[in-house]
């Protein structure tokens, strides 16, 4: 079986049982690693993977093919993506500043972009002169070399980004959950549609519960691709991203996809989808 997830501590946490054949009755893996912008453009193109990590942003546009599998994914609170800068030399002092300025993005169709949209629509008047996507892990040098204003970043960054002498302008993930009361959907597993979901998202939960019961033993794995990523970084990477919705979604994960899949259709950012075609 195909598979597509991206080298982040949280991806190879979850799937490491899977991957080195610990889930009894599980397919074995050929598993690709990429950035979730190579995924989210991956499952919208044909033949891609039996089963992908991707943004949730990116869902609306690959359900014909997809569905969405319960368990695996990243969803949360206090785990929100970041709007940061070079500091007070850039003269950005808060949102309305970034009017006009030039913003870096993980992939377009990442649930970071949609997040910040949303939150650029109600506070930032007159609006972005350009965003422009990289690879997350180029986002803070570009803002620190001034090649960018501003940058918003993911996964690991919300713990280093002071290393990179940069300032944080404002909280997507707070935001999100001020103005909601919910958790912020992330990151999705899916597999096609033509596969046994209900088998799929056993062997997932398998390997989510695997991880926490033994977690020394995908140790060497994660750091293996968490990028020379420093290991008590990489485990507050997991124990942020890793929680009980990435176990089961529950009502609330699904209150919470619902929240921002609707809200980014009202605004023209998604095309809309049927609450049914999430179960």
């Amino acid at each position: 079986m195909k598979i597509a997830f991206s080298p982040c501590p949280n991806d190879t946490f979850v799937f490491h049982a899977w991957v080195h054949g610990l889930i009894p009755g599980a397919p074995e893996l050929d598993v690709l690693y990429a950035d979730i912008d190579v995924t989210n453009h991956l499952a919208a193109a044909p033949g891609g993977p039996d089963v992908l990590k991707i943004s949730y942003a990116a869902l609306p546009w690959v359900l014909d093919e997809y569905r969405l599998i319960p368990c695996g994914g990243a969803l949360g609170r206090g785990n929100g993506p970041l709007v940061l800068t070079a500091g007070e030399r850039t003269g950005i002092s808060g949102p309305a500043a970034l009017s006009g300025k030039r913003v870096a993005v993980p992939s377009e169709r990442s649930t970071a972009c949609l997040l910040f949209r949303l939150w650029a629509a109600q506070q930032v008047p007159g609006g972005l002169a350009e965003v422009i996507v990289m690879p997350f892990h180029e986002i803070m040098p570009a803002v620190r070399d001034g090649k960018i204003d501003a940058g918003l970043v993911i996964h690991e960054a919300r713990f280093t980004y002071p290393n990179y002498g940069l300032s944080l302008l404002a909280d997507m993930g707070s935001w999100w959950e001020a103005d909601t009361g919910l958790p912020i959907p992330l990151g999705a597993i899916i597999a096609r549609r033509n596969l046994d979901a209900e088998r799929i998202a056993s062997w997932t939960r398998q390997s989510v519960e695997y991880a926490w019961a033994h977690p020394e033993a995908s140790k060497d794995y994660v750091l293996q691709h968490a990028q020379e990523m420093d290991p008590s970084v990489a485990q507050s990477h997991i124990d942020l991203y890793v929680n009980q919705f990435t176990a089961d979604l529950g009502e609330e994960g699904y209150a919470a996809i619902d929240a921002l899949l609707g809200r980014a259709a009202r605004e023209g950012l998604v095309p809309p989808i049927e609450r049914s075609r999430l179960r």
